[in-house]
C-alpha cells in the first residue's frame, strides 16, 4: 500500500515529489539504520522493545514524557540536608543514652511494671515451669521490646525515614529502561488492536519483525499511521494486511523509500512525537513540577506556531530549527507532517539527503524551480499572495490595513496575461507590464480583442489610465519585481514549463523540502522570497483536503517577513491543523505595531539569552503577572530594662560587634512580573532561554528557563 504523496502532481501539487517508480524492493535482511539517540539498534531487537514499552505518562505541556517520573505539582517543604542528618544523628544518641540509663539503673525499675504485671510468676524464677534458658528468652525479649519502642521514638523524632528515602533509596533505584514492565495485553510490541481487528496474522509479522531488529522508531510510527487510515476507512483492511503479509517492517514506505534520516543531532520519541530540545533548569523562578524534566516539542505544541527571539550566536539554528526540522522530517517519512524549512544558504539546516526537495534559488545547478505563484490558476489568488510578498512590508501595520490595491493592480495584469497566453507572465515579463512598457501592452490588447474577452479588456484600460497617477502603486510593484530580475536568478521562477516548479499545494503529501534563500548579495530579495513563501503557506494549508496531516513552515531568520497579513494568516493556521516556527535577532525587525499582534498570535514564545531590554519588556508584557509571596525581614534592636540585661547586652556586642536585634517577618501576597525584562536581558544564562507553551488543546505552560544544552 503507498501512503500519500505519491501523485505526479505538476501544476496543482509539488512537481515532483520524488517517489519510486513502485513499491520499493525490500532485501529479506533489510540494512539497520546507523545508532541513534534513544533506539540504538541491536541485531535482537531487544533496545527497540526497551524503547518501546518504556513509560510515557500523561504530563503537562512541553514535559519530554519518554521515561518521565511525575513531580508534585506544588513544592514539598524540605529540610536542609545538614540539619535533618545532625537531627537524626542527635536522635539517635538520645534514644542511645536513654537506654544506657535504663540498663544502668539510673531511671530506676519502673520500666519493669508491665513486666511484672503481664508475664505469670511461674514464668519469672530460675526453677520456672520453662527453665532457665525459657526465662533468659523471656527477660531478652521484653527488654527487646523496650528498645525497640525507644528507637521507633529516635527514628521519628530523628526522621530517619526522610534520611532514608533521601540518601539511600536513590542509589538502589534501577534505571528507567529496567523498570518498564509490560503485559500481554498492554504490550505494544504485540500489535493488539491489529489483533481485536481480524488481523493477527499481520500483528504476529509485525511483532516478528520487531524482536528480530528489523523494525525501527520510523517503521512502528508509519504502520500506526497507516492504520489510523484503516480505522478511519481511507484504507481498507485487506490492502493494509497485504503490504504487512508482504513486507513486514517495511510496509507502508513514505514516496521517497527512505526509512530513515541519514543521520540524526537530536533525540526524538515518535511515538509521542516529540523532539527533545533541553533540559527545564531546577531554578525557583519554574514550576516544581517541571524542574529538572526535559523539554520536548512535538506538533501539538508547534500546531500554535512559535516566535524565538534572540542575538546572532544564542542558537536560533543550531538548537531550536535544525532539531525541528530534523523531527518534523521524521514525521513526514512516518506519513504523519509536511514539513518546508526556510533559510540561508548554508545556515546548516540539515543534509540535502534529509529532503525531498532543495531548492537553491539563484545556484543554477538547482533541480527544483519555486513557482512565484504557488500552483494557483485564480489569477486573484495568485495576486494576492503575489502583493503580499512584494510589497507587505510597505502596508501600513496598523490592524484593519491590508494591500488592496497592489493586489487590484496584479490581478488587472495577470488575468488578461493568463487569458491570452494560457500561463502568468516570467519576472521580466510582469516587469515590463508594470513598467508600462506599449509593446507587451498592445500585443495583450490585440490578444484580448481577437479572443472576445471584453471584461478582460476593461481590467487593462483601467490599469492604462491608473498609470502614471499620483497613488499609483504600479511602480513600487515595478521596482521590487525588478530585484527578481537579475541575472543570478536567470533560469529561475520560470512559467514556460522548461523547469520544475515546487509548489506549496503539494502539503497534501507528506513531503520534506528545503528553500535556500540567496542572502549574500540579495537580501531584499530574500526578504521578499521569504514572505513569498509565507503568504502561499498560510494560502495553501487553508484549503487543505486532508487536514490530518500536520504541515509546518520553518523560517530561520524572519527580518522583514511579518506584515499583517502574515500575521492574521498564523492565526488562522491552528484551525488548520498547521504551524509556523520564526526565528528574529530582534524584535526591531517587526514594526512596533505588529509585535503585540505576533508575540499574541503565537502560542509558544521563547526569548533566548542575550535578549536587549526593550525587547524583554515586550515579553514582560505578554507574559503578564502572578501573585506570589513576598517575605519582609525587619531587625529590631532589643533595649535591656534591668542592670543583668544591660550587662548581657555589652557582652553580646564585645563578642559579636553588633548590637542585639529581634528578627520580625512579615508575608503577604503581591502581584509581579513573571519575568522582568531586566531578568530577561540579564539574568538568563549563555545556552539557555526562556520559554512559554501552549497547546492546541488551550492548555498553558508558564515561562519556563530552560537549559538549550541539557
Amino acid at each position: 500500500m503507498d501512503s500519500d504523496g505519491t501523485q505526479d502532481a505538476r501544476g496543482t501539487h509539488a512537481s515532483p515529489v520524488p517517489r519510486p517508480a513502485g513499491p520499493p524492493e525490500v532485501p529479506a535482511m533489510p540494512p539497520r539504520p546507523p545508532r541513534a539517540p534513544g533506539m540504538p539498534p541491536l541485531p535482537d531487537g531487544s533496545a527497540f522493545l526497551t524503547w518501546l514499552r518504556a513509560p510515557r505518562p500523561d504530563a503537562a505541556p512541553g514535559v519530554w514524557r519518554f521515561g518521565h517520573r511525575p513531580r508534585p505539582a506544588e513544592e514539598p517543604e524540605e529540610i536542609p540536608t545538614r540539619q535533618l542528618l545532625s537531627g537524626a544523628l542527635i536522635a539517635f544518641l538520645v534514644g542511645w543514652l536513654i537506654w544506657s540509663l535504663l540498663q544502668n539503673g539510673y531511671l530506676g525499675t519502673w520500666w519493669w511494671v508491665p513486666f511484672d504485671l503481664i508475664v505469670p510468676d511461674a514464668w519469672r524464677g530460675g526453677d520456672s515451669d520453662l527453665g532457665e534458658t525459657g526465662t533468659f528468652v523471656v527477660y531478652q525479649g521484653y527488654e527487646l521490646l523496650v528498645a525497640l519502642g525507644i528507637m521507633v521514638g529516635a527514628a521519628r523524632l530523628g526522621r530517619w525515614g526522610e534520611v532514608w528515602r533521601r540518601f539511600v533509596t536513590p542509589r538502589f533505584r534501577r534505571p528507567e529502561a529496567q523498570e518498564t514492565r509490560t503485559t500481554p495485553e498492554d504490550d505494544p510490541a504485540q500489535w493488539n488492536e491489529l489483533r481485536a481487528a481480524g488481523a493477527a496474522d499481520a500483528a504476529e509479522r509485525l511483532s516478528a519483525d520487531a524482536r528480530t531488529g528489523l523494525m525501527r522508531d520510523v517503521d512502528h510510527a508509519r504502520i500506526v499511521r497507516a492504520w489510523q487510515g484503516v480505522r478511519t476507512g481511507r484504507h481498507s483492511l485487506a490492502t493494509f494486511t497485504g503490504a504487512v503479509l508482504k513486507d513486514g517492517a517495511a510496509a507502508c514506505l513514505h514516496p521517497s523509500g527512505e526509512r530513515d534520516l541519514p543521520a540524526r543531532l537530536a533525540r526524538h520519541d515518535l511515538v509521542t512525537g516529540q523532539v527533545r530540545l533541553g533540559t527545564t533548569v531546577d531554578d525557583v523562578r519554574n514550576p516544581y513540577a517541571y524542574r529538572g524534566t526535559g523539554l520536548g516539542l512535538g506538533p501539538d505544541l508547534l500546531g500554535t506556531s512559535l516566535v524565538a527571539v534572540g542575538p546572532a550566536g544564542s542558537g536560533k539554528t543550531g538548537t531550536v530549527v535544525r532539531p525541528l526540522a530534523e523531527s518534523l522530517c521524521l514525521h513526514a517519512l512516518a506519513g504523519r507532517a509536511a514539513v518546508v524549512v526556510v533559510g540561508a544558504a548554508g545556515a546548516g539546516l540539515g543534509p540535502a539527503d534529509a529532503y525531498d526537495v532543495v531548492v537553491r534559488i539563484g545556484n543554477q545547478d538547482s533541480e527544483y524551480d519555486l513557482d512565484l505563484y504557488g500552483g494557483s490558476t485564480d489569477p486573484d489568488e495568485a495576486a494576492a499572495v503575489l502583493a503580499e510578498a512584494l510589497v507587505g512590508d510597505l502596508a501600513d501595520p496598523h490592524p484593519g490595513s491590508d494591500s488592496r490595491r497592489s493586489t487590484t493592480v496584479l490581478a488587472q495584469l495577470l488575468g488578461p496575461f493568463r487569458a491570452v497566453h494560457g500561463r502568468f507572465p516570467s519576472v521580466p515579463e510582469l516587469r515590463q507590464l508594470l513598467d508600462g512598457a506599449p509593446g507587451p501592452f498592445a500585443a495583450l490588447r490585440q490578444g484580448l480583442q481577437e479572443a472576445g474577452q471584453e471584461s478582460l479588456l476593461r481590467e487593462l484600460d483601467a490599469r492604462e489610465r491608473q498609470m502614471g497617477q499620483p497613488g499609483d502603486v504600479g511602480g513600487v510593484l515595478g521596482d521590487r519585481v525588478a530585484l527578481l530580475d537579475r541575472p543570478a536568478f536567470a533560469g529561475f521562477f520560470d512559467t514556460s514549463g522548461q523547469s520544475r516548479p515546487f509548489t506549496l499545494k503539494a502539503l497534501d503529501h507528506p513531503v520534506r523540502v528545503r528553500i535556500d534563500l540567496p542572502q549574500r548579495g540579495h537580501a531584499d530579495a530574500s526578504k521578499m522570497l521569504a514572505r513569498l513563501v509565507l503568504a502561499q503557506f498560510t494560502a495553501s494549508v487553508a484549503v487543505r483536503e486532508d487536514r490530518s496531516l500536520f504541515a509546518c513552515l520553518l523560517l530561520d531568520d524572519a527580518t522583514g517577513v511579518v506584515t499583517p497579513e502574515a500575521v492574521r494568516g498564523i492565526q488562522r493556521l491552528r484551525s488548520g491543523n498547521a504551524g509556523v516556527v520564526l526565528t528574529l535577532r530582534t524584535l526591531d525587525d517587526v514594526a512596533r505595531p505588529l509585535r503585540g499582534p505576533l508575540l499574541g498570535a503565537t502560542g509558544c514564545r521563547m526569548a533566548l539569552s542575550g535578549l536587549t531590554p526593550w525587547d524583554g519588556q515586550d515579553f514582560a508584557e505578554v507574559w503578564g503577572k502572578e501573585w506570589t509571596e513576598a517575605r519582609d525581614v525587619t531587625d529590631r534592636q532589643i533595649i535591656a530594662e534591668t542592670p543583668a540585661g544591660k550587662a548581657v547586652h555589652m557582652l553580646r556586642r564585645v563578642i559579636t560587634g553588633k548590637a542585639p536585634t529581634a528578627r520580625a517577618v512579615t508575608v503577604r501576597q503581591v502581584e509581579r512580573e513573571r519575568w522582568s525584562a531586566s531578568e530577561l536581558a540579564h539574568g538568563v544564562p549563555a545556552g539557555h532561554a526562556v520559554l512559554s507553551l501552549t497547546d492546541v488543546k488551550g492548555e498553558h505552560a508558564p515561562p519556563l528557563l530552560v537549559d538549550l544544552r541539557g
